[in-house]
């Protein structure tokens, strides 16, 4: 029975997130990375793949430094976009303003660029078990769970992750797919804990 356990990361915290744009890692994002990667360090992985994004390119050359041996991809497909063009009707008021500042171009590239990363990763291999490390971003994150999980798609809103949080999804030849661990922190002390959303959201 051939498995593929899927570790899942989205990046550290983004330096000057407020200001927008593909900034790094600030101060505090490349502590969480390093911190990650003690905690990742040994594991078997065959591949490490991140997104584009600065953020997410420097989350996993700290990670990866960690993880001799292991070859790090830049994957477009796991890049920061829209997973679904979701129909707002019946959504919270904030989750239907949120959508509507998608652009028509990213309502069709992101979905598409998302079925290729599920096509690719969200599948048991053809043989063996292996392991492979996304650094990516929260909206993929939230898509994998609900994927997982055969929520409905919309579920994706409200997934919402810490910054170098770990996420394990096990696929395998002989069933479902199992959510092992999702948003684990354990590895970061609480001042590190961060998921981006104003102060009274955070746990």
């Amino acid at each position: 029975m051939a498995s593929r356990l899927l570790y899942l990361v989205r990046h550290g915290e983004q330096d000057g997130a407020e200001e927008g744009g593909d900034t790094g890692l600030s101060a505090r994002g490349r502590r969480q990375a390093e911190l990650l990667a003690e905690r990742l360090r040994g594991t078997p992985f065959v591949a490490v793949h991140h997104g584009p994004a600065r953020r997410a390119g420097e989350t996993a050359t700290l990670v990866a430094a960690a993880l001799p041996g292991v070859p790090v991809h830049e994957t477009e497909s796991v890049g920061d976009h829209l997973p679904h063009d979701t129909d707002p009707a019946g959504l919270p008021e904030r989750y239907a303003a949120f959508l509507a500042g998608f652009t028509e171009r990213e309502r069709i590239d992101g979905p598409r660029r998302t079925a290729e990363a599920v096509a690719r990763l969200a599948t048991a291999p053809p043989e063996g078990d292996v392991r492979e490390l996304v650094i990516t971003h929260n909206f993929l994150i939230g898509w994998l769970v609900r994927h997982a999980l055969d929520a409905p798609e919309r579920r994706w809103l409200g997934l919402n992750q810490h910054n170098c949080g770990l996420t394990v999804i096990r696929y395998s030849s002989g069933g479902p797919p199992s959510l092992i661990a999702h948003n684990d922190v354990a590895h970061l002390p609480p001042d590190l804990r961060a998921t981006g959303l104003p102060p009274d959201y955070h746990v």
